[in-house]
């Protein structure tokens, strides 16, 4: 069974992201138009960059205590809470590298008015999904 460090890790992580993501769904990425054209090519890939230093670490320990749940689910809680969560987080991750990488790949050469629309749109695959998973780690740390 897992214990209250992997379910305080998990909802840690859990919560940055979701924070990142709101942050970067309402302030940030609707920011990319406003940058001179001229150096957005350049703008985009030192974001890029820098955006996966910070997201990185969590993500990565997200989806290690996420596993770990789903392994060996806390005592006294439905095994369907973490394996929804999991769910989500292969959501997440999904439109991460199969729509958002690609859209910050193309931005990456020159800002696009149609890829910037795309990423902000589709990103709130990631926020609503992050925002969901908050529930259910918060439920897991909260519950017996």
């Amino acid at each position: 069974m897992a214990t209250d460090a992997v379910r305080l890790l998990h909802a840690a992580a859990t919560l940055c992201m979701t924070g990142i993501i709101w942050f970067v769904q309402i302030v940030h990425y609707p920011l990319f138009d406003a940058v001179d054209g001229k150096i957005f090519g350049a703008f985009e890939r030192r974001h890029a960059a820098a955006t996966t230093l910070v997201v990185a670490p969590a993500m990565l320990l997200e989806l290690a205590t996420a596993v770990a749940l789903v392994v060996s689910p806390p005592a006294g809680t439905s095994p369907l809470l973490p394996a929804a969560g999991i769910v989500l987080l292969a959501v997440v991750w999904a439109s991460t590298w199969l729509v958002q990488v690609p859209c910050h790949t193309r931005l990456a050469q020159g800002f696009d008015a149609a890829v910037h629309r795309r990423l902000v749109t589709t990103n709130w695959i990631r926020t609503l999904g992050w925002s969901a998973r908050a529930l259910l780690a918060l439920a897991m740390v909260t519950g017996p």
